[in-house]
């Protein structure tokens, strides 16, 4: 029989992170040290009490049913815990659970535009920002973001055309994989800008707990106007090592909810019950973890940038995320090229920037989820491997 697939997938192509792997289990089976900075997982456990709620929960039988909707104690809990963690007053048919941000933002524009309509997303970028859009059949538009502007966009760089055309603008500050923050007065500027425009924003919020040097993370709706114009994801990911269990939040305006919640609710049956009740304990309970890990990030930051920077490849230090941006020493062709010979001569494995639009191109991305001493043995590793010579 020949199956005919979908053309979509032709814009899924695994690529370079195939040619990666398959050289990692050449170097493995060899019996080289890999030092596995390329995927963005947290290596920490849950705090005990998280770990603790969806034990208790896991032996109710009840709650291995369908949940069907959001359980109000949880709305309640990311309520409050978003007054007391941004100063940001919400009620709770302003919140919504999603199966993690990715799957959010895999279908939100379902929600929010028909076929044709025009969303704008960054370059670079994290790839799902274009990925969800491209899946409802909207058009992409890309605004980009360069190191000399802070990799922030310059708003008014884009053009009137475009803007008024553009339904929905998808941003993400601490950005993924540039690892930029972004200022209050920039948020200021975009709500005015969608408002002028009437583009809807949604700000992926992924990284706010995870940003250094005594800075303090924010959110987009903690500026006036942003549930007038838009919406904001907020994981429980990172903040609170629950990757695997599959939770986040949708906040912000009440009818974006309204209409997300009800699409959701032809191809979901709601969150896992002992997930929620999970969620629940790690937004209610005690957050000195969340502060601890984010100091832990911060040597990591540290010992990985300020490392490669010693040893002759000027790194800059992150402002945000779990991730570090580097730019590709001089003499490679490419940031593919620079990340299979980087495997092949020191056994460190990062993720080339085209993996994250054209102007990743000349970066790669790597992620802090090694121990200091063993990142300080990957600076090790690349000094020794002569590739910055």
């Amino acid at each position: 029989m020949d199956i005919l697939f979908s053309n979509r997938l032709k814009s899924f192509q695994t690529g370079i992170f195939s040619a990666l792997n398959e050289k990692k289990e050449q170097l493995l089976k060899e019996g080289r040290t890999i030092y596995n900075l390329s995927v963005g997982t947290p290596d920490f456990p849950p705090a005990p009490h998280v770990m603790q709620a969806m034990e208790e929960a896991c032996r109710n039988p009840e709650n291995y049913k369908y949940s069907l909707r959001d359980l109000p104690e949880l709305l309640e809990a990311a309520a409050e815990y978003y007054q007391k963690r941004f100063g940001v007053s919400l009620n709770t048919n302003q919140i919504m659970t999603v199966s993690g941000s990715q799957e959010g933002l895999a279908h939100i524009c379902l929600a929010l535009c028909n076929p044709g309509d025009l969303v704008l997303v960054p370059n670079p970028g994290y790839p799902i920002f274009e990925a969800g859009p491209f899946l409802s059949g909207a058009q992409i538009g890309y605004y980009e973001l360069k190191p000399e502007n802070g990799y922030l966009p310059d708003l008014s760089s884009i053009p009137e055309e475009t803007a008024q055309a553009a339904k929905v603008m998808i941003l993400s500050y601490p950005l993924n994989p540039v690892c930029a923050a972004a200022p209050d007065s920039f948020y200021d500027e975009l709500i005015a800008f969608a408002r002028r425009h009437n583009i809807f924003i949604l700000h992926d919020n992924a990284y706010a707990d995870i940003v250094y040097d005594g800075s303090t993370g924010g959110s987009f709706l903690q500026h006036p106007g942003a549930c007038e114009v838009g919406a904001e994801f907020y994981s429980l990911s990172k903040t609170f090592n629950l990757t695997g269990a599959r939770i986040s939040f949708l906040l912000g305006n009440p009818d974006a909810i309204r209409a997300f919640r009800l699409l959701r609710s032809q191809i979901d049956y709601g969150i896992f019950l002992p997930v929620q009740y999970a969620a629940i304990a790690a937004l209610t309970g005690p957050q000195d973890s969340v502060k601890a890990q984010a100091e832990e990030y911060e040597r990591r930051r540290n010992a990985l940038c300020r490392g490669l920077t010693a040893i002759g490849w000027p790194v800059p230090d992150s402002e945000g995320s779990m991730f570090a941006w580097a730019p590709v020493p001089g003499g490679f062709s490419s940031s593919s090229a620079f990340c299979e010979e980087l495997m092949s001569r020191s056994g460190v494995i990062c993720t080339p920037g085209s993996a994250f639009g054209s102007l990743g191109e000349g970066y790669v991305r790597f992620a802090l989820t090694l121990p200091v001493p063993e990142l300080e043995k990957a600076v090790g590793a690349v000094k020794d491997s002569g590739i910055l010579a």
